[in-house]
């Protein structure tokens, strides 16, 4: 099996080489990653310059882009031969609940949807390295089960993993997405000149985070996996809709 490894920290991200040597045993891996830290970049397309992949003497291929151009191109073009999973991470950082509609690292497993086999993104909840380890080896238990799995055509896990060192894990909990609160303000900066601007300041804590949420889940030792659609019709609104239509036009 080809296996197409992305992720949003950058091609020279540590989870990502983590990732990769977990799995390269495992399948024929071929890495595509945008060449600098793409957090947040949600599924964003570069439509306004052409995209240069760059062949790194690791083997990895840099891409002047967002993580979903990354897989686009892997699954349209770029390589010899399509793959036949996508694979997305090791993010360092949480991607709970809302995070979701942001995160890079989860855009590269939604791209890679038009494969028959489920997508992952994976995620640590730590900027720092220091557990890669234990969350490479559950990423790769996971991904070696794959053939197991009963899911939907264009389904994506959203993993994430608690900031423990493996023996610390408690075991794996099939989870909702929570909620988090409203972020925090936008940080005001002025530069030298005089000039404002903003930051965007840090997300919001867990608004719904009880019992079978990926929050929950995280905070109680458990590897959380949520799976996703792409599908977000809100379907449940269609009667309250319709009452409303009626007579307008």
């Amino acid at each position: 099996m080809r296996i197409l490894i992305s992720n949003d920290d950058g091609v020279t991200a540590p989870g990502l080489a983590a990732l990769h040597a977990a799995l390269v045993d495992y399948a024929e891996c071929v890495v595509i990653a945008p060449d600098q830290d793409k957090s947040g970049a949600s599924s964003s397309l570069t439509l306004d310059r052409p995209l240069h992949p760059q062949y790194l003497a690791n083997g990895f291929i840099s891409l002047n882009g967002t993580p979903a151009d990354c897989v686009h191109l892997g699954l349209n073009g770029l390589l010899e031969s399509v793959p036949e999973m996508v694979v997305s991470g090791i993010n360092l950082g949480a991607n709970l609940g809302d995070d979701v509609l942001y995160s890079g690292t989860v855009a590269a497993a939604l791209e890679g949807r038009f494969i028959g086999r489920p997508a992952f993104a994976f995620s640590l909840l730590s900027r720092q390295p220091d557990n890669l380890p234990a969350a490479a080896y559950i990423a790769r238990k996971l991904v070696s089960a794959h053939d197991k799995l009963d899911l939907p055509p264009r389904t994506v896990l959203n993993v994430n993993i608690p900031n423990l060192p493996l023996d610390h894990i408690r075991g794996i909990q099939l989870t909702r997405l929570g909620h988090r609160a409203r972020a925090a303000a936008p940080v005001k900066v002025v530069n030298p000149r005089g000039k404002e601007g903003y930051w965007i300041s840090v997300a919001g804590d867990a608004e719904d985070g009880g019992p079978g949420t990926d929050f929950h889940a995280v905070m109680q030792g458990y590897v959380s996996i949520t799976p996703l659609q792409l599908d977000r019709t809100f379907h449940e609104a269609f009667r309250g809709l319709d009452s409303w239509l009626e007579g307008l036009l």
